[in-house]
């Protein structure tokens, strides 16, 4: 799919404040423009098929059809859509259940104002977006379910571990680089998914870290 100029955008909530909060986010966005609301589950898939929507937020919580459930449907019946879900609950299992429905993304409320967007523009790269929080859930059930069928999980790919054990060892991304063959910038993205992934914050944390794993020597 290719990302329009501009990403039309359906609000469903049952709350108008919450609708007209999300609008004033949106539409302050050049690329991003809110072009339809619905206060119930029911009214956003029926608007939602619509062919002028990119990108629905539903709520999780809504009458006559939940966020869920509407998304659910809007998969089978328009899988080009985008979706992120909206929701009030830090909860794993609506978490799951909404990214099995065919969500992109899963935004709490409470942090809606500095993520939404973000999201937003996620979905329609077709990359997945999640609070800090819930991706440690899933790497919690990704580990749970491996430990289940006797398998070690990694978070990590093997050239990021590479660059993990080089940073232990107190390597300038320089010097990372040229012995790695790739560029500084590479070095530092491959460091931000590193922190990311492991939720830590500096290289510090990312040298216990490797101690931890016997990458490196205490």
């Amino acid at each position: 799919m290719t990302v329009p100029l501009v990403t039309r955008i359906l609000v469903a909530d049952d709350h108008a404040i919450v609708r007209k909060g999300l609008r004033l986010v949106l539409d302050a966005e050049p690329d991003l423009q809110v072009v339809a609301e619905a206060d119930d589950g029911a009214a956003a898939v029926e608007r939602a098929l619509e062919d002028d929507v990119d990108l629905a937020i539903l709520d999780i919580s809504m009458e006559r059809k939940t966020g869920l459930q509407a998304a659910a449907e809007l998969r089978k019946r328009r899988p080009d859509l985008r979706i992120l879900i909206l929701s009030m609950y830090d909860n794993e299992q609506f978490l799951f259940e909404a990214l099995k429905a065919g969500a992109a993304g899963y935004v709490l409320k409470s942090g809606a104002d500095g993520d939404i967007v973000n999201a937003c523009r996620a979905a329609m790269r077709g990359e997945p977006f999640l609070y800090p929080a819930a991706v440690q859930a899933l790497i919690r059930d990704l580990i749970e379910q491996s430990n289940e069928r006797g398998e070690v999980f990694e978070p990590l790919s093997s050239r990021e571990l590479e660059v993990l054990k080089l940073i232990a060892e107190g390597r300038s991304s320089k010097e990372i680089a040229s012995l790695l063959v790739i560029s500084v910038k590479t070095v530092e993205r491959h460091r931000s998914n590193i922190l990311r992934k492991l939720n830590l914050r500096d290289r510090v944390e990312l040298t216990r870290y490797a101690i931890r794993r016997g990458l490196i020597e205490p």
